[in-house]
């Protein structure tokens, strides 16, 4: 038997569904803190994504699991529900805009939508531990509301170029007691390079105090040596440190440790025997998510492709013709190219056909955006989605998801 979700449940991914490209309100809501924990106690792996990312990437993958089998009638109940949730929520639409689309009522198109939100409920719903989903979120016990991860659902995320350097000199002071007492000391190998990454400062900052507290507790009076390190994708910090007995930190599992690096997306390691019985614990920050290019003359439209983006974790690189695109493309290998056809220097056709015959390139999605209705010239060149102007957010947003770079 299917398990039902409760009321507080279907209204909770309700309120998901009503702002599923609002990155920043979607880290904050509980059920991300919730359905990220169910895959964790899953596949006891991090997933590397941040929450509202991956509670964004839940709802869709939810919405596209009510999809009918190919070939289902039109006006059945199933498709209606379907229907409902792709134009009002995935592409935007009004519930009066969606009423009339599908020859529906407002009042019907309501109800209607009410059960399909149910619908979305219940695929997720069925994804919870079943610990989890026994107790309704209106029945939390005094100890349950004061809970880690209820703590961790009242946080607010916002994402910020911040130096972690300074972050990691911040947290050291607020354990330098302990230290002391314990007889630890800290010592960075330089030379220091400058990492500059985009995180919420405030989640950083007690994540970092979390682990330097833990190592300073399994390892008196020893030194912990700290190295940053650099490269195109990531940060990293290694401390290193030595452990007079057996050591059993699972930092993966830790209760506040793991939620923590799951909201950032940070991803942790770590290994035991490294020089002589020292163990080694590395941090690894994400400097950005996926990289689309985007290559187009018209620069007005490239600022609105990089507000489109915005809080999808996606950083924009803009070539404003398609020679500089292809400049850009000799530094650089992006996740994603949205790509102008009618270009004056060098074509997007003949942009893409030179994607196409790099290695670096070959299989790199490419989106086209024109003002010639030419899917079928475009597909033959290479495109691997076509987009007729003027674009919309939601036909980005739906291109690059079908694409799996967001």
């Amino acid at each position: 038997m299917t398990p039902q979700p409760s009321a507080q449940f279907i209204d909770d991914v309700k309120v998901a569904l009503e702002h599923l490209y609002d990155f920043a309100f979607l880290q904050k809501l509980e059920l991300a803190q919730r359905l990220n924990q169910a895959q964790l106690a899953d596949s006891h792996k991090q997933s590397g994504q941040t929450l509202g990312h991956h509670l964004r990437r839940e709802l869709i993958e939810a919405i596209e699991a009510l999809s009918p089998e190919p070939g289902a009638a039109a006006h059945t109940p199933d498709m209606r529900q379907y229907h409902l949730l792709q134009l009002h929520y995935v592409e935007g639409l009004t519930v009066q805009e969606v009423g009339q689309r599908l020859g529906l009522s407002t009042r019907q198109t309501h109800r209607s939508l009410r059960k399909a939100e149910e619908s979305v409920a219940t695929v997720l719903w069925a994804r919870m531990p079943s610990a989890a989903a026994a107790v309704p979120p209106t029945d939390l016990s005094a100890a349950q509301l004061s809970s880690v991860q209820a703590e961790f659902a009242q946080l607010e995320t916002s994402l910020q170029p911040t130096d972690l350097g300074q972050l990691l000199h911040e947290a050291q002071k607020a354990v330098a007691p302990l230290a002391q007492a314990r007889g630890v000391m800290f010592q960075r190998q330089e030379p220091w390079p400058r990492l500059v990454v985009s995180v919420d400062t405030a989640v950083s900052r007690q994540l970092l105090v979390s682990v330097l507290s833990r190592l300073i507790q399994a390892t008196q009076q020893q030194t912990i040596t700290i190295q940053g390190a650099l490269s195109e994708e990531m940060a990293r910090l290694t401390l290193t440190f030595p452990a007079p007995q057996p050591l059993a930190l699972n930092f993966v599992a830790d209760t506040v440790i793991a939620p923590l690096a799951a909201r950032l997306g940070w991803l942790i390691a770590v290994e035991s025997g490294v020089d002589n019985g020292r163990y080694q614990l590395q941090l690894q920050i994400p400097l950005h998510g996926p990289v689309v290019l985007v290559v187009d003359d018209n620069q007005g439209l490239v600022e609105l492709l990089e507000r489109y983006l915005t809080g999808h974790n996606c950083r924009v690189i803009a070539a404003n013709s398609g020679r500089e695109g292809l400049e850009v493309l000799n530094r650089t290998t992006p996740d994603a190219i949205i790509l102008d056809a009618m270009m004056p220097d060098v074509s997007g056709w003949d942009v893409l056909q030179t994607i196409r015959t790099r290695v670096e390139t070959a299989d790199t999605p490419v989106i086209i955006c024109s003002v010639f209705n030419d899917p079928e010239l475009a597909y033959a060149l290479g495109a691997s989605h076509f987009i007729s102007k003027p674009v919309s957010r939601d036909q980005i947003l739906t291109a690059l998801r079908q694409l799996n770079v967001v």
